[in-house]
C-alpha cells in the first residue's frame, strides 16, 4: 500500500466544487509531534497526539466558511483520487510520487509535489498532456487610442500612449484588433492581426491599401489567446528534467539539487531515516548516492549536496511558507487557467544561512533533538542559536497582509519567546472585511477591531511564550516621541509591512540614522520583493521612487477622456460633487454663511451652486430621489454631451484641414435612456439610494417599482446653449471669468432661505449626511461603476467589470495570500542571519518574486557607497558621536564642539548647522560669531521653535575640505547630558 508520510504540512487535493480534502495516513506519523508546531502554525499544544488532517481540517475550515475542507486518513486509492481536479503531494516518498503521478498523469489530473527538506525546497508540475492556458500573461491586455493608420502594404498605426505607461506598449507578433474607428472601418471588428514595433509609438499592421482612407478615433487593443500546454509525467521528468531557473547561472546549482533530492529518497529507504543533523557520515553516504543514481546533468556541485544532506532533517517554517506559496500559485493555475503553469521543475535554497560564522561551526551534538517544540529548526541552527532567537528585539510595522505572515513566521520561530525577548507590532487600521482573503489572523469575528490587537492576540494563540506588544499608531514624524532613537537603537531588528511608499522612505531613513537593521517587503499581485538593509554591511535602501497620485488633468476628465481609468477618476469626483461636499457645504452654510466670505470668489460661486441646488432639489420621498437620478442621468450622459457637440461638432476643425476630433480626442456621442437596460437602472437605483441617503429619506431596492416610475417620467427636450466657451486646458479653465452678478443674488437669496429654514422646526440638524466613498460599500462601487461605464459608453471606450472599477477607483494594490506568504517566508531567512549577527555581506540575500510565470531570483545585496571627506574615504554608514558635555558638566556650547571637530580630526569648521538652523557661521559679523560660540547646542533650536532633543544630528563645513560631493559628510551624533 502506497503511503504519503507528510511531515510539513498535510497534503491536500482539490476536488469539484472548491473542495479540499486534506490527507494524512503514514501509520508511523499519525499523531501530531511536539517538534512539528514550529513549521506547522495550524497546530496547537492541544493538538499533539492528533491526526495531522484531522486537526489541521479544523483550522483550515476557519480560515473561509466558505470552503469546504474535509479530512481523510485512509489511503490514496486510485478510486479516491480519481474525483479530483488537483492532487498536491508533500513529503511523500519518491514510490507514492511515481504512483500517484502515473495515475494522475493517465487520467488527466493536475499532479504537484512539494517538498521541502532544511534549507531547500523542491516543486513539480504536471498538467498533463493538454492543458489550456486561458490568459498566460500577468496584468490586462494592452490598449492605446488611434491617432492614425496610413493606407499601405504594410499599414501603418501611429497611436497614443497612456499617462502611465513607459517603455513600449507592444511588442513584436503581439495580436491586435481595432473598434471605434472612423473612415478605414473596414479594421472594426476584424480577425486578431499580428504586429511588428517600429517604436513607441508606431506599429505596422497588415496590406491597408485597399481599405477607406482612416478618418479619426479608434482604439488598439492587445488580444490574448489561450495557449496549450503539454508536460511530462513525473517519471520521464525526473530523468530529462526542465527546471526553471531565474537566469541561466543557477542552473548547475539547481541541477546538483535535483540529484541530491532523489539521493536523499535512496537513503531513506535504505536507512528508514532521514540523514542525522550535521553527521558527517550520513552527509557522505548521501553525496555517495548522489554520484551513483547517474542522474546528474553536468558536474555535481558536491558541496550543495553535502550541506542540503546535513540539514535536510530540519523543518523551517519560512522555508515551508515559500514553498507553500509557489505550489498554491500552481493550484490556483490549475483550477483557473490564469498565468503560465511551472514547466516542470523548480528548487529553492537558502544554504547560504550556513556560511554564516557561527552556524558552519555547529556540530551533531549542537543540533540534536531537545523535545523541543523547535527541534525542527534546532536541527538547522542548534540549541544555542534557538535560546538567541528568543532573546530578540523586533518592530513590525504593518499588520496587513505581509505583517500577518511575518507575524505567523515570527510565533512558530519562537522569535522573542525566551528571556528579555519582545516583539512589537503597530498598526493603525482595524479589520475589514475585504482583508480577510490574504490576512490569515483575522475572521469574520474581528471586522472593525484594531488590526494589531488581533494580531497579537493570534501570535499568543500560536505560540503562548512569544513577548509580544499591540501598538495601534502611524511610525512618522508625528510619533517620534513615542518612537524616537532610543527606541530604534534597542532594537535588534525592523520588519517593514507597509503599503505606502512615502511610509516606507521614512521608515527606511530613521533605521539608516539609528543603524538599525530593516527588512523591507512588497508586493503587487503575483510579484514581490525583499530587501535587507544591514549596517554597515549593505547600501542602505535610498529612494523607492515617485508615488503615482492617480491624478489626470481637469479638461480630460471632462471633455477629452481617452481610457477606462478617465471615466473612473470622474466618476470618483462626481460621487465626491453630488453626495460629499454639497451636504458638507449646507450644513456649514446652515451654521455659519459667513465662511464663504473668506474664500476665492470662484470657489465661493461654486459652494453657493452646490448649496442652491441641494435646497431646491430636496426630496420628501423615495419616487422624488428616483426623479432626481433620472434628470442627473440626462444631464450628464445626453444633455452634456450634446452640448459639448453642439459647441465642438464632429465635423470641427482645429485648424484648415485638421479636424478638432482627432488623436486623442474621442468624438463622443449622447446616450438615449432605457429603463430596460441594466446599466441605465443600475445607475438610477445607486444615484436614488445615496441621494435618499444624503437627504435622510428612506430608501427602496424595488426594481420594477422603480422602472415604473422611470417609464412615467417626461423630461423637456434638449435646448442647446449658444456662444458658450469650452476650455481646452486646465490653465484656460483656471482662467474663466467669475460671475460677480450671479454670486451676489446667490449670497443674498440663500442667506434668507438660511435663516427661514433656521427658524423652522421641522429642519433637522444638521441638514444633509455627507457620504465619504467607501471601496467596500457595494453601493458605493454601483454607482462608480454604473457611472463610469456610461461616461465610457459615451466616448466608445470599453468598460470595466464591477471588480476591476473597485481595484481601480479603490486605489487597491493587487494583493494575493501566495505572494505575500512567498515574501514574508523570503524575510525571516534574512533574520536568522541577523540572529547569527553576520557581517559577511555574501551571506544576505535581496529576493525579487513573480509568481505568474515561477521566476525567484535572489541575489546577494550591493555594499555600501563611499566618499571622501577631510582626506579618508568615509562608508554611508559612518558618523561622528560626541557625548556633548563640557567641562562644567552642562551641555557644550557651539565653541567646545568647534574645538572638538578641531583636536580629534584637525577640521576648521566654516559653518554649523542642524537641519536648516545655523548654529555657527564664520562669515557673520565678529559680534554675531561670537554669540554662536558662547550659545549651547540647544539653544538655537529654542528660538527657532523646534521641540526639545537629546540627540542632534550636526552636519558642518571645514575649510579646506576635499568632499568629492560638497554636500556629503559624516554626521557628527551628539548625545546632550
Amino acid at each position: 500500500m502506497g503511503m504519503v508520510l507528510s511531515r510539513g504540512p498535510p497534503p491536500v487535493w482539490t476536488g469539484p466544487c472548491g473542495a479540499l480534502c486534506c490527507g494524512e495516513q503514514h501509520p508511523q506519523t499519525r499523531g501530531v509531534p511536539r517538534h512539528l508546531l514550529t513549521p506547522q502554525f495550524l497546530l496547537g499544544e492541544s493538538d499533539v497526539g492528533r491526526n495531522r488532517a484531522e486537526a489541521s481540517q479544523r483550522a483550515l475550515a476557519e480560515l473561509n466558511p466558505g470552503v469546504v475542507v474535509t479530512a481523510h486518513t485512509g489511503e490514496l486509492s486510485e478510486a479516491f483520487l480519481a474525483s479530483f481536479q488537483v492532487v498536491v503531494l508533500t513529503e511523500a516518498p519518491l514510490e507514492e510520487q511515481l504512483r500517484v503521478g502515473d495515475f494522475c498523469h493517465a487520467r488527466g489530473i493536475c499532479f504537484i509535489v512539494a517538498d521541502a527538506k532544511g534549507l531547500a525546497g523542491q516543486l513539480f508540475c504536471d498538467f498533463g498532456e493538454h492543458f489550456v492556458v486561458d490568459d498566460p500573461a500577468e496584468g490586462d491586455p494592452v490598449c492605446a487610442a488611434v491617432q492614425h493608420i496610413s493606407q499601405g502594404n504594410p499599414g501603418v498605426v501611429t497611436y497614443t500612449r497612456t499617462e502611465d505607461s513607459h517603455g513600449h506598449l507592444f511588442c513584436n507578433g503581439d495580436l491586435v484588433m481595432f473598434s471605434g474607428v472612423e473612415g478605414m472601418a473596414e479594421l472594426n471588428g476584424q480577425e486578431p492581426v499580428p504586429v511588428r514595433v517600429l517604436d513607441a509609438s508606431r506599429l505596422e499592421i497588415g496590406d491597408t491599401s485597399s481599405f477607406s482612407p482612416y478618418l479619426r478615433g479608434g482604439l488598439v487593443s492587445q488580444v490574448r489567446l489561450p495557449q496549450v500546454h503539454s508536460y511530462e509525467p513525473l517519471r520521464r521528468a525526473l530523468a530529462e528534467p526542465k527546471i526553471r531557473v531565474a537566469i541561466p547561472e543557477e542552473l548547475p546549482r539547481s541541477r546538483s539539487l535535483h540529484a541530491a533530492f532523489q539521493a536523499l529518497h535512496a537513503f531513506c529507504g535504505e536507512q528508514g531515516r532521514l540523514p542525522r543533523p550535521r553527521a558527517p557520515a550520513d552527509a557522505e553516504r548521501v553525496l555517495e548516492l548522489a554520484r551513483s543514481l547517474g542522474v546528474q546533468q553536468g558536474p555535481l556541485d558536491e558541496d550543495v549536496v553535502r550541506a542540503f544532506a546535513s540539514v535536510s532533517a530540519g523543518d523551517l517554517c519560512p522555508v515551508a511558507a515559500i514553498v507553500g506559496a509557489l505550489a498554491a500559485q500552481e493550484v490556483l493555475k490549475a483550477i483557473t487557467g490564469k498565468f503560465l503553469p511551472l514547466d516542470q521543475w523548480l528548487y529553492f535554497d537558502a544554504l547560504e544561512c550556513l556560511a554564516v560564522e557561527g552556524a558552519a561551526r555547529l556540530t551533531e551534538e549542537d543540533c540534536a533533538p531537545r523535545g523541543s517544540r523547535y527541534d525542527g529548526q534546532i536541527a538547522v541552527f542548534g540549541a544555542a542559536f534557538q535560546e538567541q532567537l528568543g532573546c530578540q528585539k523586533y518592530l513590525v510595522v504593518g499588520a496587513g497582509a505581509i505583517g500577518c505572515e511575518l507575524l505567523k513566521n515570527f510565533a512558530m520561530m519562537g522569535l522573542a519567546a525566551g528571556p528579555g525577548g519582545d516583539l512589537t507590532v503597530t498598526d493603525m487600521d482595524t479589520v475589514a472585511l475585504s482583508n480577510l482573503h490574504r490576512q490569515l489572523l483575522y475572521r469574520s469575528a474581528d471586522i472593525s477591531k484594531p488590526k494589531s490587537v488581533v494580531a497579537a492576540a493570534a501570535v499568543r494563540r500560536m505560540n503562548p511564550d512569544v513577548r509580544v506588544t499591540a501598538h495601534q499608531n502611524e511610525v512618522g514624524p508625528a510619533t517620534e516621541p513615542l518612537y524616537g532613537d532610543s527606541f530604534f537603537r534597542r532594537l535588534d531588528g525592523v520588519a517593514s509591512a507597509l503599503d505606502t511608499l512615502e511610509a516606507r522612505a521614512y521608515l527606511e531613513s530613521r533605521c539608516h540614522r539609528c543603524r538599525t537593521p530593516l527588512l523591507d517587503s512588497g508586493t503587487e499581485g503575483p510579484r514581490g520583493n525583499v530587501l535587507a538593509m544591514v549596517p554597515p554591511v549593505t547600501k542602505p535602501l535610498g529612494p523607492t521612487g515617485t508615488p503615482e497620485d492617480g491624478t489626470f488633468p481637469l479638461c480630460t476628465l471632462r471633455y477629452f477622456p481617452t481610457t477606462i481609468q478617465h471615466t473612473l477618476q470622474w466618476a470618483r469626483d462626481e460621487f465626491e460633487g453630488l453626495f460629499q461636499l454639497p451636504a458638507e457645504h449646507i450644513n456649514r452654510f446652515m451654521e455659519d454663511p459667513t465662511f464663504l466670505e473668506q474664500l476665492p470668489a470662484k470657489k465661493a460661486l461654486e459652494i453657493l451652486e452646490q448649496v442652491r441646488s441641494s435646497l431646491w432639489e430636496r426630496p420628501r420621498d423615495w419616487q422624488d430621489c428616483v426623479h432626481w437620478a433620472r434628470r442627473h442621468w440626462q444631464s450628464r450622459y445626453h444633455d452634456a454631451i450634446a452640448q459639448l457637440l453642439h459647441t465642438l461638432p464632429p465635423e470641427h476643425e482645429a485648424s484648415p484641414g485638421v479636424l478638432f476630433w482627432a488623436g486623442n480626442r474621442r468624438c463622443p456621442h449622447p446616450l438615449t435612456f432605457n429603463p430596460d437596460n441594466d446599466t441605465h437602472l443600475e445607475y438610477v437605483l445607486a444615484a436614488a439610494r445615496l441621494f435618499a441617503q444624503a437627504h435622510k429619506v428612506p430608501p427602496c431596492s424595488d426594481r420594477v417599482a422603480a422602472q415604473t416610475i422611470l417609464r412615467s417620467v417626461v423630461l423637456p427636450p434638449f435646448e442647446p446653449r449658444e456662444g458658450l466657451q469650452i476650455p481646452l486646458t486646465d490653465e484656460q479653465e483656471a482662467q474663466a471669468a467669475v460671475d460677480h452678478r450671479r454670486l451676489a443674488e446667490l449670497s443674498q437669496d440663500l442667506v434668507q432661505r438660511q435663516q427661514e429654514l433656521s427658524g423652522s422646526e421641522e429642519v433637522q440638524v444638521p441638514l444633509m449626511e455627507p457620504i465619504r466613498f467607501e471601496k467596500d460599500n457595494n453601493i458605493h462601487v454601483d454607482f462608480i461603476t454604473a457611472a463610469s461605464n456610461l461616461r465610457a459608453e459615451n466616448y466608445g471606450i470599453p468598460p470595466a467589470d464591477w471588480l476591476t472599477s473597485k481595484r481601480i477607483v479603490g486605489r487597491i494594490v493587487p494583493a494575493i495570500i501566495t505572494t505575500t506568504a512567498a515574501v514574508a517566508g523570503l524575510a525571516c531567512l534574512e533574520v536568522y542571519k541577523l540572529v547569527w549577527g553576520c557581517q559577511d555581506i555574501s551571506c544576505y540575500r535581496n529576493s525579487n518574486l513573480r509568481l505568474s510565470d515561477g521566476l525567484l531570483l535572489r541575489i546577494q545585496p550591493l555594499p555600501p557607497p563611499t566618499y571622501r571627506y577631510g582626506g579618508r574615504e568615509w562608508s554611508c554608514w559612518d558618523r561622528l558621536e560626541l557625548r556633548a558635555v563640557g567641562a562644567d558638566g552642562q551641555e557644550m556650547t557651539v565653541q567646545e564642539v568647534l574645538d572638538w571637530l578641531q583636536r580629534t580630526y584637525g577640521w576648521t569648521v566654516t559653518m554649523l548647522l542642524h537641519g536648516c538652523t545655523v548654529l555657527y557661521n564664520s562669515e557673520e559679523d565678529e559680534e554675531t560669531r561670537a554669540r554662536q560660540r558662547a550659545q549651547r547646542l540647544s539653544e538655537n533650536l529654542k528660538d527657532a521653535g523646534e521641540p526639545p532633543q537629546r540627540e542632534l544630528e550636526l552636519l558642518y563645513v571645514c575649510e579646506g575640505e576635499d568632499a568629492e560631493d560638497e554636500d556629503t559628510c559624516p554626521p557628527l551624533l551628539c548625545s546632550l547630558p
